[in-house]
């Protein structure tokens, strides 16, 4: 149940899949600052107040009680944050499953106390009142 709410919330993503549109690095750099800010409060252990500041999209397909619930079970073991840093990030107006839009696909690659090596994957959109929020997250 769990893995499968976080597939939900990667929005049927297939890392590797066809590039989005080049040239928007502008848009890369504000996604990835809210993807990070983002992260900050599931680092704190603030996963009701990360589905707060998710996406539209994100709160719809998910209850607080699920989310908080699934990063309890994901994500608490891996203990604290050593380090994260950018791997990709590639804009898109198209992801499977969602609806078109202005999304950012980003991969941190990511260390924790109980887990050396891991891919974090954020996907911001642009939500409906012009800001970069996240729309869904999975770590592998």
């Amino acid at each position: 149940m769990i893995r499968r709410m976080l597939c939900i919330l990667a929005l049927g993503l297939v890392v590797g899949a066809v590039r989005g549109a080049a040239g928007e690095p502008d848009k890369e750099k504000a996604a990835v600052a809210a993807a990070e800010k983002w992260l900050a409060l599931v680092d704190a252990g603030q996963y009701g107040e990360s589905w707060t500041q998710a996406a539209e999209y994100f709160k719809n397909a998910v209850k607080t009680e699920q989310w908080e619930q699934s990063l309890q079970a994901v994500r608490t073991p891996l203990g604290k944050l050593v380090s994260r840093t950018v791997k990709s990030s590639h804009y898109k107006t198209s992801l499977p499953g969602a609806p078109d839009g202005e999304y950012v696909v980003i991969q941190f690659s990511t260390s924790f106390e109980h887990k050396n090596s891991a891919i974090e994957t954020v996907t911001p959109m642009m939500d409906k009142d012009g800001q970069w929020r996240v729309s869904g997250y999975v770590i592998r």
